[in-house]
């Protein structure tokens, strides 16, 4: 039993081999012999034929798709503001009136270099997307934050600004209606942790 085995392993494998390659436009595939003829074996990805996606579908993907990029545009600035609003907190509570007043022009004027531009460019829906996410991250709203180092005629001023491009500088950050930002925050927060360790 074993030898008629291996004689038929040893006559297929010899006919698999009878056709030889030759030439560079060749592209070695498995084959199986039938009779006389080498009949090549291509295994193709499985794929699945559905319909169209429905209208509903369409628009709740390309919702999800906006805030997705919003929260991975914005995000970064987020982090930064908490970063540069804890440094400029605790440095103006060793300082005068007068200190803190230089302090924050130079601040200001630094952080418009670094993120002016940048800021700027961003769409009223991303502006929304990231005061929602300064919020998050300082547990202030961007109201109060104007308020506090600028005044409150400033933040008023800011706020009316804020108001006619569709937006509230007092928006609170809550996980239950942003749901939908918190899991995409979730999500960039593992991505970067798995970024910095490979």
């Amino acid at each position: 039993m074993a030898l008629f085995l291996a004689i038929g392993m040893s006559l297929c494998h010899t006919g698999a081999m009878a056709q030889e390659a030759h030439g560079a436009d060749v592209i070695p595939l498995h084959a199986i012999v039938v009779g006389s003829d080498t009949i090549p074996v291509i295994t193709l990805a499985i794929v699945e034929v559905v319909e169209q996606m429905p209208k509903a579908l369409r628009k709740e993907r390309e919702r999800w798709s906006r805030l997705r990029n919003a929260v991975y545009v914005t995000y970064p600035y987020a982090r930064s503001a908490a970063r540069v609003l804890k440094d400029v907190n605790s440095r103006l509570a060793t300082m005068s009136k007068r200190e803190q007043k230089a302090y924050l022009a130079s601040k200001e004027k630094e952080l418009k270099a670094q993120f002016g531009d940048k800021l700027e460019n961003l769409s009223v829906y991303q502006g929304r997307v990231l005061m929602k996410l300064i919020n998050r991250e300082t547990g202030q709203n961007c109201y109060e934050i104007i308020k506090e180092l600028k005044g409150g005629f400033n933040a008023r001023v800011w706020q009316t600004v804020a108001f006619f491009f569709g937006g509230n500088l007092k928006s609170e950050y809550d996980k239950q209606e942003d749901k939908d930002i918190e899991v995409i925050v979730q999500e960039l927060e593992t991505y970067q942790q798995f970024r910095a360790y490979n």
